[in-house]
Formats: structure tokens, C-alpha cells, sequence
């Protein structure tokens, strides 16, 4: 049954626009997010209706979903129509937690320790069935909200079902999937059980057309599909590089708070004299944090004269606490930075500062401060860190980026590349980065800000859009 409101325009997403807090009071305390797709959403104009479907996350979201019945409040979402999903808790933690972001992710970062994992059972099994009766109840809400001809645009991993799914419950929609990740090369996406891998597949060849942030990545997809499926049949395949929100980083990075959290940093690094190697991350497993810390080390070994000369900032924000393996991970980031500030540091020099708690406005006054940013993931789908630090950094900063991120397709000629696995490489290229000189730094710089910011969220959406409909 199609709702009275049939949008013309929709998003699906597992994270939506707003998140909900439970007060002790009872009052639902409502969050604004922001990113690409609210970007987007905004710029296709008042006129067009338009929904996002998304997911209630926590507590806070499903008894939102409770008072409202899934259609909030307008006030809450800044205009937005949103039409949030109360699926159950059971059912959510298995299909996010145990096939999204313990599989799937995990498949397309290539991060298996394969002598080990995976190991697919009866337990994974059991969490398959979640995982597509949730975006079995994504399709649901999209034919119901959907008007005639639609235009539905998906997101991610976690919905990999779903255009198949809509198709057969809307033949008539114009329905795409974008993949925010890496996919995996053929003989690694095969570690999936073969009527997995195939499931997956058909679920997005459901879309008129599939897209991906770099050619590597659409590549790797088509060549799965013809491994598995003999080709990827009438679905077009499309590249749509996400950029840096240049307008909004500026603006945003010089904002009085941000100038507070740079009086604090200088005073933690130890004065102005000092160079930076910034990273801002995650702790996620892909993102290499462990291995950035050890390059740093070896810098410092080899390299002494850069020691009480330069402060590594590396900020890595705890992710997925609720998984064992990365709060065992976060936990060795701590321990690295520990014993390099142990081994190495004076009285008047801290080598490593590291913060785990999350902040924007300090992740943005290191950016500002950037000499050196460090971006080195063993793969990445994008990594906006990558485009954003060159924005904002007020000297200039040299980019040391790793060759499996997404951004290496745009940024690699004007980066320092190194392979994330190789330690003494990237030490090297720290050394490197530190030493170049002023001129060249600036016209490296320039040229990354060029490339970094060619493709705005806004843009990135408008275009998908277009190329949906054409």
C-alpha cells in the first residue's frame, strides 16, 4: 500500500538524519546529524517531496518511533520527512552487528586473519536471516512511501538486499545502490558461503544502476558478478568520488571554539617552533592506526634529529565499542602511544598526543595545524580525512597517504604513497614530508585542495540522482 505522501525523491540509510536521547524526565531529546546525504537532500530544493528511510538505532529512536509511529516530527529533523523503522533489537544486532559489520566489512577491508576466520555456521546463518528480514523491512517502507516512477537512492553494505527486494515489490521505481566501501576482489569476496555471495550480488544488480567511489572498487564488483553470475546484466555501473565540503570545513574550522581547542593543542604540543604529524580517525580495524604509531617510532630511531622537534597529534575516536575485537584494538592503540611516550619522551617533550574521546571542533583545530597529515588505511572506500586536513591546514601540509585508499585514485600524484603494510616505508615518507621544502609543500597543497573539493556532497548526491534518471 503506497502512502498519501508519496515521495518522488528517497534515501535509504541505516544511520538517519536525527538520533533520539531518553531523558530521566521522559522528554525525547532530538540530534541533528549532518554528511553527505543531508547535504544532498537539501540541495535538490523545497519543491521535490522527498523521505529518508533509515533505522532506529538505540533506545532513544524506538520509543520515538513508538510515539510517532516512524514519521517524526518535521521540527525535529529540520523539514525533513523521515520515516524511521522500530525493527527489532534482536533482529538489528544480528543483521549490524553480526553480518554487516563482522562480515561484510570485514570481506570488503580484506581484515580476516584467515587460518582462524571466517567461520560460517549455524550461529551465522541465524544472523543471515536477520540480516534480510531487516532490509526486508527497508523495501517494505520504500514501496509503501514510494510514488509512482520514484527515485530511490540506497546506501551502503548494510542494505545490499534491498534493491532486489523493492524490485520485486515496485517494478516501476528507478532504484540505485551506492557502496560507501571498498568491494572485494573475487577470490576474497569468495571466502562468503557461494549462495551468500551470489544473494548479495542479485540484491544490488536489483538497482537500475550501482555506483562506488572509485573505479577500483566498481571494477572488483563487476569482476564478482561475472565470476558468479556470468555478468551484471541490465544494471549500470557508475564512479561518483566523494569530496570535501570546502565552504562548510572553512567556515566551521574558524569558529571560536575551534580557536579554543588550538590554544590548548600548542600548549599540549609545546610551543610553535614544533612540527605536526595529525591523524584523525576511528579506531577502526582498516584505518591502521597501530601501524602509523609504529612508522612514527621508527622515525624517531632513525632519525634523531626529530626528536623534541616534532609532536605526533593522532586522534583515534573509539569505534563499534560493543565488538571485543575493537575494544581490544583501541586498547593497543593506547598501549603503542604509551610506550612511545615512555621510551622517548623529556621533561619538556611528549611525543605522541593522543585523544580518545570525540571532538570536532578539535579535530578541526588540528587540521589547522597540520604539517604532515598521515592518512595510511590498509583500505578505505574513500577516507575524507585525506581531503579535508589539505583544506583547512593554514601552512600547508604534506599528504602521506596510503595506495588502498579510495582517495589515492584523486590525491596519489600530489601524496607521498606509501604501502600501508611496510612500516619502514612510511617512516621514510614521514621523513620525507617533514623535510620539503616550503615552496614545494604550498603547490602540493594547492593542488590536493583542487582535487580534494572537485566533487562536494551536494554535488555528489545531485549527480547520482541525475545519472539515476537518465
Amino acid at each position: 500500500m503506497v502512502s498519501e505522501q508519496a515521495a518522488q525523491v528517497l534515501v535509504a540509510s541505516n544511520r538517519g538524519p536525527v538520533s533520539y536521547t531518553l531523558r530521566d524526565d521522559g522528554a525525547l531529546e532530538a540530534r541533528r546529524g549532518g554528511g553527505g546525504l543531508v547535504s544532498g537532500l537539501s540541495a535538490i530544493g523545497p519543491d521535490t517531496d522527498a523521505v529518508w528511510v533509515c533505522a532506529a538505532l538505540g533506545d532513544g529512536d524506538r520509543e520515538a518511533v513508538r510515539r510517532t509511529g516512524g514519521r517524526l516530527d518535521p521540527e525535529d529533523t529540520g523539514g525533513q520527512r523521515v520515516r524511521m523503522l522500530g525493527i527489532a533489537p534482536d533482529v538489528y544486532a544480528d543483521a549490524y552487528n553480526g553480518v554487516a559489520n563482522s562480515t561484510l566489512w570485514f570481506v570488503h577491508h580484506l581484515l580476516y586473519q584467515t587460518p582462524l576466520e571466517p567461520s560460517f555456521g549455524a550461529e551465522f546463518r541465524a544472523q543471515w536471516a536477520s540480516y534480510e528480514a531487516y532490509n526486508r523491512a527497508f523495501a517494505e517502507a520504500l514501496a509503501d512511501e514510494a510514488g509512482d516512477g520514484a527515485s530511490v537512492l540506497i546506501q551502503d553494505y548494510h542494505l545490499a538486499l534491498v534493491p532486489g527486494m523493492l524490485r520485486a515489490l515496485r517494478p516501476d521505481l528507478r532504484i540505485g545502490h551506492f557502496s560507501h566501501t571498498p568491494w572485494a576482489p573475487v577470490d576474497y569476496f569468495r571466502l562468503l558461503p557461494d549462495d551468500i555471495a551470489r544473494q548479495l550480488l542479485r540484491g544490488i544488480l536489483g538497482a537500475d544502476r550501482a555506483a562506488f567511489l572509485t573505479h577500483r572498487w566498481a571494477d572488483a564488483f563487476t569482476a564478482c558478478c561475472t565470476e558468479l553470475l556470468g555478468g551484471t546484466g541490465n544494471t549500470r555501473i557508475g564512479v561518483h568520488g566523494l569530496g570535501a565540503d570546502a565552504d562548510f570545513l572553512r567556515e566551521r574550522a574558524h569558529r571560536p571554539d575551534v580557536d579554543e581547542r588550538i590554544v590548548s593543542l600548542r600548549e599540549e604540543i609545546g610551543g610553535t617552533d614544533r612540527r605536526t604529524i595529525v591523524r584523525v580517525d576511528r579506531t577502526e580495524l582498516s584505518k591502521n592506526i597501530v601501524r602509523g604509531l609504529l612508522a612514527y617510532r621508527q622515525l624517531l630511531t632513525d632519525h634523531p634529529e626529530w626528536r623534541e622537534r616534532v609532536v605526533h597529534v593522532a586522534f583515534a575516536y573509539p569505534s563499534r565499542q560493543d565488538l571485543s575485537v575493537y575494544r581490544d584494538y583501541t586498547a593497543e592503540v593506547q598501549r603503542v602511544a604509551d610506550a612511545i611516550n615512555e621510551d622517548f619522551g623529556t621533561e619538556g617533550w611528549l611525543p605522541v598526543v593522543l585523544h580518545v574521546k570525540d571532538d570536532f571542533a578539535r579535530s578541526l583545530a588540528a587540521y589547522r595545524l597540520a604539517d604532515v597529515a598521515l592518512v595510511n588505511p590498509i583500505r578505505d572506500g574513500m577516507n575524507l580525512v585525506a581531503k579535508e586536513i589539505p583544506v583547512v591546514s593554514e601552512n600547508g601540509c604534506v599528504l602521506v597517504l596510503s595506495r588502498e585508499a579510495g582517495a589515492y585514485e584523486e590525491l596519489g600524484e600530489d601524496a607521498l604513497v606509501v604501502n600501508p603494510y611496510d612500516i619502514t616505508a612510511t617512516a621514510t615518507a614521514l621523513h620525507e614530508a617533514l623535510t620539503m621544502p616550503q615552496e614545494d609543500r604550498a603547490e602540493r597543497t594547492k593542488r590536493l585542495t583542487a582535487a580534494a573539493t572537485a566533487l562536494p556532497p551536494s554535488q555528489w548526491f545531485l549527480d547520482q540522482l541525475e545519472a539515476l534518471r537518465a
